[in-house]
């Protein structure tokens, strides 16, 4: 089972992150933004590294203007993931980004959230937020995330957790975020153990109230840590197509995964940016199971995995479970 044919839930997915290039250029048309240093001529973003990503991905969110550009991307991306059997979709979304083009957070959830309704109603697909703050914009603007959050906590927003360059600052610079984030009942997760080698996810570990990690793939280099992550139940949302295309392996058949399962860690399979990376959750299934193998079996526990780890009631886990007992 890969490809179109099993259910797929998708816990690692920044919605400025599917804003597709020819979206983009539209977007940029209108106002204004020259877009030829960003997107080829034949409609490819243009980044080289890592750095260079973060920067395009920066400049491409500054392009949204108004709570419609976050209603049509939502409702365009779900609706498009729902026909390839993607049954839920945990969305991370920017306060600050959204801060940056002068737009306020409860209209830009607003937004979302109408066209989550919208989409679950057209195909069932079911959607939930993590407010997310950017780590190299620093400890102060987390905290201000984290506070504008639970000062205007949404059913819809579930979760809290961090992105951005986790080569910049420490785990333990943003304690307080966290805390607040917590304390107010949202489940937490942290990008780590991507661009920052073990050291980082144990950092993590360590510091913040999480049992999710973003990426995580580089613990596969401690196994003291596969060990803790085992034993503590941590789940990670692994990105396989981002993973390659941002250089952290040369090949899909050198990603850590099956040594991950190996070692009895639990993980959950994501698209991140999808097309920025090329990549949509029907390629990361197919992609995975053509070169890694993966039995009938193993698809449907990472699913499983996905139920459990997902920021949402558990009438609606439930729900989500009847769909691999049918």
């Amino acid at each position: 089972m890969g490809g179109r044919e099993s259910p797929k839930l998708e816990l690692h997915c920044h919605l400025e992150g599917t804003i597709a290039p020819e979206r983009a250029s539209k977007m940029a048309a209108r106002r204004g933004v020259d877009l030829s240093s960003m997107i080829t001529p034949d409609g490819h973003y243009i980044w080289t590294d890592f750095s260079s990503f973060l920067a395009l991905y920066d400049q491409v969110s500054d392009l949204i203007s108004s709570p419609q550009d976050y209603y049509d991307l939502t409702l365009d991306h779900l609706v498009r993931a729902a026909e390839q059997g993607v049954v839920y979709t945990e969305f991370f979304i920017s306060a600050d980004h959204a801060r940056r083009i002068g737009l306020d957070y409860g209209d830009m959830v607003a937004a979302i959230d109408e066209a989550a309704r919208h989409a679950e109603e057209r195909t069932g697909h079911v959607c939930r937020l993590i407010s997310t703050c950017i780590r190299h914009f620093g400890p102060e603007a987390a905290r201000d995330v984290a506070r504008e959050t639970v000062r205007h906590a949404h059913p819809r927003v579930t979760g809290f957790g961090m992105g951005g360059d986790e080569r910049q600052y420490h785990p333990s610079d943003f304690v307080p975020a966290f805390e607040t984030a917590y304390d107010a009942g949202l489940g937490c997760t942290v990008h780590a153990g991507e661009f920052g080698g073990p050291e980082s996810v144990c950092a993590a570990l360590d510091h913040l109230p999480v049992k999710r990690i973003g990426h995580g793939v580089r613990a596969v280099e401690d196994p003291d840590l596969l060990h803790r992550i085992r034993d503590e139940d941590v789940v990670l949302e692994l990105c396989p197509g981002s993973n390659i295309s941002l250089g952290l392996y040369p090949s899909l058949s050198h990603h850590p995964l099956p040594a991950l399962l190996a070692a009895g860690v639990r993980v959950t399979v994501s698209s991140d940016d999808p097309p920025f990376f090329h990549t949509d959750m029907a390629l990361e299934y197919a992609s995975l199971s053509g070169v890694f193998g993966l039995s009938p079996g193993q698809v449907k526990t990472l699913g499983e995995v996905a139920i459990e780890a997902a920021f949402l009631e558990d009438a609606a886990k439930e729900n989500l479970r009847q769909l691999y007992a049918d």
